[in-house]
């Protein structure tokens, strides 16, 4: 069971008539698109004289790009690198058995916890996101008095926990529970998404199982944040003076902006994570060897860090922004229009 399915599980040289242009060109747009967002966000913080505090979705948002970022760093270079010398990730650094003894080589096996670390730790930062507008939100009170002084410090400590957890469980393919193998051309090392031994299945339906619930509590802060800002939306403002009900307005829209960049956000995750989610199930319990699906599901997921990035910038455009902006105002001008019913 453990030799088959995978033909290039052992492979020593890049399976013939694959090149390196695709990759390289998702590497430069992955590369500008978060230089871009991270120079985006720099803008914003300084473009208004040097806000005292950066916000914790500005922060969070800053995470993300940074991650995305890195995870393209440390990844890319390698899939060129190994087409560059025509030879396999595990032939590059043979060790632990690679090079044709049926285990997957050290730079398989550490391309592989990447690939799962940072596919899962913009899931846990979006989580964060989610979370961070919903509680604004929906918990304003709370928020104010127990997030929002000590918002810096409580996110470095949560940021450092929950990369250590999520780097702790990425690393269990190395410790025996689970197994990680070269897909074609030679270019690719994942965990193994069908046959071998139970903890290898166990550990594929485990990683997607937890991207799966993520991705769930994500929709499911949306969906209570959305029902927050309507309700806050057809609340009537109460004046106690001149500029009174003009004080909420500015908020609101801010809130909007973030809501809506995170639903988009949150769409692109479970369009890219969706394809890997299935594989995983597909093939831990039919013990199905499509190495060519179960490569477009790699693809699918390597191409969220590369699309985040242009999102944000799209969305962070004066075109886009202005659009939604008067798309909210005619919706309020028609609910101001309508009679209330006692």
């Amino acid at each position: 069971m453990d030799a088959e399915g995978y033909r290039c599980r052992d492979s020593r040289a890049i399976e013939g008539g694959e090149s390196a242009l695709p990759g390289s060109l998702l590497f430069g747009a992955g590369l500008l698109g978060n230089l871009l967002a991270l120079f985006l966000l720099g803008q914003q913080r300084l473009g208004r004289g040097r806000p005292p505090r950066a916000s914790a979705f500005y922060l969070l948002v800053s995470g993300l790009a940074v991650t995305d970022l890195l995870g393209k760093c440390l990844l890319s270079p390698m899939v060129l690198v190994a087409y560059a010398g025509n030879r396999s990730l595990s032939e590059l650094w043979p060790g632990g058995g690679g090079g044709g003894g049926g285990e997957p080589g050290r730079l398989c096996q550490l391309f592989a916890f990447l690939m799962a670390f940072f596919g899962l730790a913009p899931t846990l930062l979006l989580l964060a996101m989610a979370l961070e507008c919903w509680l604004s939100l929906g918990h304003p009170y709370f928020y104010q008095r127990h997030l929002r002084r000590r918002r810096a410090a409580a996110l470095l400590a949560s940021a450092a926990a929950a990369a250590t957890l999520c780097a702790l469980f990425c690393a269990l393919p190395l410790l025996g529970f689970g197994a990680t193998v070269q897909y074609c051309p030679g270019t690719w090392c994942f965990i193994r998404m069908a046959g071998g031994s139970a903890p290898a299945r166990g550990y594929s339906v485990l990683y997607a199982s937890l991207l799966g619930a993520l991705g769930l509590a994500i929709g499911l802060c949306n969906l209570a944040s959305m029902r927050s800002l309507y309700r806050m939306a057809r609340r009537p403002h109460r004046r106690s003076g001149p500029t009174a009900g003009r004080a909420p307005a500015a908020p609101r829209m801010e809130e909007l902006d973030h809501l809506v960049l995170l639903a988009l956000m949150t769409a692109l995750f479970t369009v890219c994570s969706l394809p890997l989610i299935v594989r995983a199930y597909v093939g831990a319990f039919a013990a199905d060897f499509d190495e060519k699906a179960d490569l477009t599901a790699l693809r699918f997921l390597s191409v969220n860090s590369i699309v985040d990035p242009w999102v944000f910038i799209i969305f962070r455009t004066s075109v886009f922004r202005k659009c939604l902006h008067r798309v909210c105002r005619r919706l309020n001008s028609k609910k101001a229009a309508t009679p209330r019913l006692l």
